[in-house]
């Protein structure tokens, strides 16, 4: 009699427990395709750009995020006009707004922009983002983000850019 009870608690158990809901994980690696407008500030043309990203869910909707980006932007100050390589690293927080399968989000970030022309030009970075993250399953989802730096540098004037780009997770 004992066994039955018991296989019948089980039974009832089993047949009574709600649905298992799927839980997003906190950590994520991704590739971002993108447009950087320098609006010509310290010779620098727009260009497209190519970022490797990631981020780290932290705790009450803060994340932890960097983007590093690779672009080829044409130095408007050079005769001819030339392609040269800049890097821009990054590191910030932002605070979703919603934490389901389409999460808003507003931030900031701390970046480092080197410009390897025919001298190297350094600048320090910070700047506003807001962006969204679409869930397409539990583990990937598609992002649009756009970002307004200001950089600085000794001797130099204050230097601006707009970001805007489309990125690719996979969380983990």
């Amino acid at each position: 009699m004992r066994t039955y009870l018991c296989a019948f608690g089980l039974l009832a158990a089993l047949l009574g427990a709600a649905p298992a809901h799927a839980q997003f994980a906190n950590r994520s690696l991704g590739l971002s395709l993108g447009y950087m407008d320098f609006k010509r500030t310290a010779g620098l043309a727009g260009t497209p750009f190519i970022g490797l990203e990631g981020s780290l869910y932290i705790e009450n909707g803060f994340e932890v995020v960097s983007l590093s980006k690779l672009m080829f932007p044409t130095d408007t100050f050079s005769r001819p006009e030339k392609r040269v390589v800049g890097l821009a690293p990054s590191l910030g927080i932002r605070y979703l707004l919603l934490e389901e399968t389409i999460r808003p989000y507003i931030g900031t970030d701390v970046s480092y922009l080197i410009v390897f022309k025919e001298t190297v030009s350094n600048f320090v970075g910070i700047g506003p983002n807001a962006g969204v993250d679409f869930f397409l399953s539990d583990s990937v989802s598609l992002g649009v983000r756009a970002q307004y730096n200001f950089y600085l540098a000794l001797n130099e004037d204050t230097q601006t850019s707009l970001t805007g780009s489309v990125g690719f997770a996979t969380y983990f």
